[in-house]
């Protein structure tokens, strides 16, 4: 039987810590490609490469396996993948990460590594994001690799519906066993944001953005309640951000 094809991609950069990871459980499961930016990418979002030069160069950090570092963003990385590297081919999954930091509810918006996901599932690939809550680029990842062989396991024996793509977030590794995997909602979560006026060494102002994250969610379903009570959370994710009530409530209210 012909082994799947999988491409790995992140938004870290190829030579992180949670790619390397990543392939090492990955090439388990089938031919691996790796597509990756050449730096790191964080908070790119869906950005696409517009109106500027894209290279693609052959890397040698995984041994054998196929790997390629490109000046582009992790969508870019997706793309180049699809529609020019393995254009006569077919991939049969996406996995993008393992992120440094989590990617729980309104951060899926900013990641680079979902939007890689994303990006194929939009091209009806089946396609998971992995992250872990821990933003030390060292930090523990062995904690995942069960969590991921079987999330791994139920996608190419099972599938995922067209246009979806998985949001996988772990808890950071602890002296407490995970107690499993949830499916959850999206938080009703965002980041409250101050900008920091500073000064640079010239006297020049400039602006640090900070900020706390705060959940409002109430819920026992969301993502972040799964991660703090340390479940490793999934949350569906589709690309279509129609809203369905803003619909009807525009054609109720609305004099047009």
């Amino acid at each position: 039987m012909k082994k799947p094809l999988i491409l790995i991609t992140n938004d870290d950069g190829i030579d992180s810590k949670g790619i390397r990871f990543l392939v090492s459980v990955m090439k388990n499961f089938g031919e691996v490609v790796v597509v990756a930016p050449d730096s790191p990418q964080s908070g790119m979002g869906h950005a696409i490469t517009v109106g500027d030069k894209l290279r693609l160069v052959k890397s040698d950090l995984f041994g054998s396996i196929d790997s390629y570092k490109c000046s582009g963003t992790p969508a870019d990385c997706v793309k180049i993948a699809k529609h020019h590297l393995l254009k006569d081919r077919n991939i049969d999954l996406i996995t993008s990460g393992i992120n440094h930091g989590s990617n729980s509810s309104i951060s899926v918006l900013y990641s680079g590594t979902m939007s890689a996901a994303i990006e194929g599932a939009i091209e009806n690939t089946p396609s998971i994001g992995f992250s872990l809550c821990d933003y030390d680029p060292n930090a523990s990842l062995s904690h995942t690799e069960p969590y991921i062989s079987k999330i791994i396991n139920n996608t190419l024996n099972n599938g995922l519906p067209n246009s979806i793509a998985l949001n996988v977030n772990f808890p950071s590794k602890s002296n407490n066993k995970i107690k499993g995997i949830k499916v959850c909602k999206q938080a009703n979560a965002y980041w409250e944001e101050i900008f920091d006026k500073r000064l640079d060494p010239y006297g020049r102002e400039y602006y640090w953005m900070v900020g706390n994250f705060v959940n409002h969610d109430k819920t026992r379903d969301n993502d972040e309640l799964a991660i703090s009570e340390n479940f490793v959370s999934i949350v569906p994710c589709k690309f279509d951000l129609t809203s369905k009530t803003g619909i009807e409530y525009l054609k109720s209210n609305w004099d047009i």
